[in-house]
């Protein structure tokens, strides 16, 4: 009976293009009830294997990781089929001053947030509506992503098109899905069509990413010679 179990579970992840390893799949049925609906179990094990690191529960055949070759950077373009699973292990916004960033960041810690051109304070309130909450201004970017496939290979890619979902408010260690993506000089170049965002997150990485965001942002400006406004 565990061995049909696994195997459906194991069909159903492939289905969605995640294949983790056997090893896997048996130490998830051990922590799970016997009498689990299956329903309830495919829920739950899609949603466990996002937060692993992929480089360590998954097995992908050789067209679901990164090309051996992709960070050959004589190659002006070339188009990837996948789909290749990923992981985000950084987001950098390049679209805005990294003093700027540091200001935002800054803005937040004080409980201030921005509403049209005004810098409004927030407090919140018990009885306060959450759907009245002024929300922050989110970056549009373009935005320099750090992925990770399975086999541990790290590429860059570039986001110029403001792809839902993806800046510096995501999550580290969430797992992304790319198609038929183009790779010019080592770099991915991600494209609303070719990207899904499958969530999850790596709990580890993403409080240590942001615990230290605002520093290494301050550094990177020293280093780059950027002066404060």
């Amino acid at each position: 009976m565990a061995t049909n179990i696994a195997a459906e579970l194991m069909q159903h992840l492939n289905s969605r293009h995640l294949y983790p390893t056997a090893t896997w799949v048996q130490g998830f049925l051990s922590t799970t009830r016997p009498n689990t609906p299956m329903p309830a179990m495919k829920q739950t094990i899609g949603f466990r294997l996002l937060t692993t690191d992929i480089t360590t529960s998954l097995s992908p055949p050789a067209s679901s990781v990164f090309p051996q070759d992709i960070l050959k950077g004589t190659t002006t373009s070339r188009i990837v089929a996948g789909p290749v699973v990923c992981q985000v292990l950084d987001v950098e916004d390049i679209g805005n001053s990294r003093w700027s960033q540091v200001e935002a960041i800054e803005a937040r810690e004080r409980g201030e947030m921005t509403k049209g051109r005004e810098v409004v304070r927030f407090i919140e309130q018990e009885n306060d509506d959450p759907s009245a909450a002024v929300t922050p201004t989110h970056s549009k970017g373009p935005f320099k992503l750090l992925l990770q496939d399975a086999k541990g290979a790290k590429v860059f890619a570039v986001d110029l098109r403001g792809i839902d979902g993806l800046n510096t408010n995501m999550s580290m260690g969430a797992k992304l899905l790319l198609r038929q993506f183009d790779v010019r000089r080592g770099v991915i170049m991600l494209e609303p069509a070719g990207v899904q965002i499958l969530g999850g997150k790596l709990e580890a990485l993403d409080k240590a990413w942001k615990d230290s965001r605002k520093e290494r942002l301050i550094q990177a400006a020293k280093a780059g010679g950027q002066t404060a406004t």
